[in-house]
């Protein structure tokens, strides 16, 4: 199976400046996430998807291609994630380059290990699913069972649309939210369903202790923190 996988990483940060190639313990966020996917047995191409000059100087420095610029009014703040996965597959495309998959992997998510990408990677395989990603378990108190949206009455009401709420933690059905850190999706699923997702998705848990998104800057004194602790 050909997957190509697509680093997005825009310039236009908000929330922490320069986060793609700010340095996390001595070396910029972009070369945690090129460095366990150009280590994978199973990539078979990994390109960086940027319109930023200075990130794509950066992405050279770490051994990372960057065919392309992308153009600029995909990398806005609203910019949808699949809209950049479809404009780099149509590049490949006027190159005469396929796909059967694409993993995405977010500068965001900078500790997967290899050997987590490649387990993700044989299970969508395996699976034959038109998706996976990476998740984590929610915690009981948060699960869709026992959360609640405000009805047209101004009651509350079930969010799974159940009449009556599980009273006993025991009998919770174990759920999951996303992670961010992998998805994989049938090239053929994200252009005839624009869809990372498609009708059949498989997953696979992430090890609660590497995980982080980073997003504010809270979350990158947390990911100091990670790394402080393991060096430890």
């Amino acid at each position: 199976m050909k997957i190509l996988a697509i680093i997005p990483a825009r310039g236009g940060s908000k929330g922490i400046p320069g986060k793609n190639i700010k340095l996390l313990n001595g070396k910029p966020l972009l070369a945690y996430t090129s460095e366990i996917a150009l280590k994978s047995k199973y990539l078979t191409e990994v390109i960086l998807s940027t319109e930023d000059a200075q990130i794509i100087e950066t992405a050279k420095s770490l051994g990372l291609n960057t065919p392309f610029s992308r153009p600029v009014e995909l990398a806005q703040d609203n910019t949808p994630t699949i809209d950049v996965v479809i404009h780099t597959l149509q590049w490949y495309k006027n190159q005469n380059i396929f796909f059967d998959a694409v993993c995405l992997l977010q500068v965001t998510s900078p500790f997967r290990t290899v050997d987590f990408l490649d387990k993700a990677i044989e299970k969508f395989i395996e699976k034959d699913s038109d998706s996976l990603v990476s998740v984590q378990k929610i915690p009981h108190e948060y699960n869709p069972h026992w959360s609640f949206e405000v009805n047209s009455d101004g009651n509350l009401k079930i969010a799974t649309g159940e009449t009556e709420i599980i009273t006993r933690r025991q009998e919770l059905p174990i759920a999951y939210h996303r992670d961010g850190s992998i998805y994989i999706t049938k090239t053929k699923v994200l252009l005839e369903q624009l869809s990372l997702y498609g009708k059949s998705t498989a997953f696979i848990e992430s090890d609660p202790e590497f995980y982080v998104n980073i997003d504010t800057m809270k979350d990158w004194e947390k990911a100091e923190k990670m790394i402080q602790n393991r060096l430890k």
